[in-house]
């Protein structure tokens, strides 16, 4: 017998937002279950001021858990989207496609949420429910009879019929667990910062695409917006050695002052971009969940929607196969949940892999064709409604998460 040995329901692994919303759900869904939460740092709400758009599906996911009205107060709605494109050294940015009004009547298509607010709204709602295990490293995991075993640095083992990787795009987990991934590297990186500016945006949310990819100025409360674009690396690399006044200066040259002058108010960072899908979304005793199953392009702002819908598919079925009496970490179990997460992110990932490739040159007949393309769109209303409902994630079938429904 081992002295060291720990045992749960369900073992998550990661503490970010795919993971906190996981083992919330899980707890608020299956009377008494044991869940512990293990990651690497201690566990604490992020100090950076970055915001994630939280669509309006997987809003509803906060919504059914309860976490939402402590994320609404210091949320921004984006009530429009304006789409804008143009070559190396044009300076006219004329619009080619628009979004206005709700998803819904009465619920717009997405929401700004600082990633302090719902890491924290998160925390709070989990605190004393779960079993936190952080910081600590993970140096083994194998599976044995029933379980799924992880060894830690400590010596400690903790065992569940259930392991969860949400341990990010460089999962130690899926790793260990032998499971490949399928990909390209985009050669791209892409920017993230905040700043401040002297016009209101009106909760507007534009998307200037150039040559070296895609633009997005995304709004926050006040006169504030969250930028995240797209640029070649050697150019980033040069964006990133700027000063603010510098950078502020380009920023601004680049929205064509939309918002006015411009100040920053964190340090621009930098993220390699790369299209990644796990081979395998599960393996015996083990299933991943966000970017441990995908990376996508920031294209489209569905990187952390992906996440939360994966949220929605497999605690419902770990709910229902314990409610059951069923073994909810067994082959059958996870398979439910590989199914129903694949076709969805497939799909997802191939159309951002696309947008990236169509909208990130400056090639004349390719631009004239994304261009007339556009604007049929936006003159199609029932065409440009059905993709604004996608890219919200509301759809009549999934999870009941997704539909704001306990499971």
């Amino acid at each position: 017998m081992n002295d060291n040995l720990e045992s749960f329901d369900v073992l998550i692994v990661g503490g970010g937002a795919v993971g906190l919303t996981l083992a919330l759900a899980l707890v608020q869904s299956a009377r008494g279950i044991r869940v512990g939460l293990v990651d690497r740092r201690p566990l604490s709400a992020p100090r950076d001021a970055r915001a994630s758009a939280i669509a309006a599906g997987v809003r509803r996911v906060f919504d059914a858990l309860g976490v939402w009205p402590g994320m609404l107060s210091a949320s921004q709605p984006i009530s429009a989207m304006r789409i804008t494109d143009s070559g190396e050294g044009d300076i006219s940015r004329p619009l080619f496609l628009a979004f206005d009004g709700d998803v819904v009547p009465g619920e717009p298509f997405a929401h700004m949420v600082p990633n302090s607010i719902s890491g924290q709204a998160l925390l709070e709602a989990i605190a004393g429910k779960i079993e936190v295990i952080a910081p600590a490293t993970i140096t083994g995991f194998v599976t044995e009879g029933n379980a799924g075993r992880l060894t830690l640095a400590d010596g400690r083992v903790l065992a569940a019929p259930l392991v969860v990787a949400a341990d990010g795009g460089q999962s130690v987990l899926r790793g260990m667990a032998g499971i490949g991934v399928t990909g390209h590297d985009y050669r791209q990186t892409g920017l993230v910062t905040t700043i401040a500016h002297e016009l209101p945006h009106d909760g507007i949310a534009y998307e200037h695409f150039r040559p070296a990819g895609p633009f997005a100025s995304l709004p926050l409360p006040g006169n504030r917006s969250s930028l995240v674009w797209t640029e070649r690396t050697d150019d980033a690399r040069r964006f990133l050695a700027m000063d603010d006044n510098t950078l502020a200066a380009e920023i601004e040259a680049v929205m064509g002052s939309t918002l006015g002058a411009v100040t920053l108010e964190e340090k621009l960072q930098g993220f390699p971009l790369r299209l990644q899908i796990a081979r395998d979304f599960v393996a015996p005793r083990l299933a991943l969940v966000g970017d441990a199953a995908h990376v996508v392009h920031p294209i489209a702002g569905q990187g952390l929607n992906l996440g939360l819908k994966d949220v929605a598919a497999l605690a419902e079925v770990v709910v229902d196969a314990i409610r059951l009496g069923l073994d909810h970490g067994s082959d059958d179990v996870l398979g439910r949940y590989q199914a129903w997460r694949r076709l969805d992110t497939a799909g997802m990932a191939a159309m951002t892999d696309t947008l990236n490739r169509l909208f990130s040159n400056d090639v004349a007949p390719v631009r004239a064709i994304r261009d007339f393309g556009l604007g049929l769109v936006d003159r199609a209303g029932p065409v440009k409604a059905a993709l604004i409902r996608t890219a919200s994630g509301i759809s009549g079938k999934g999870p009941k998460l997704l539909s704001g429904l306990p499971i």
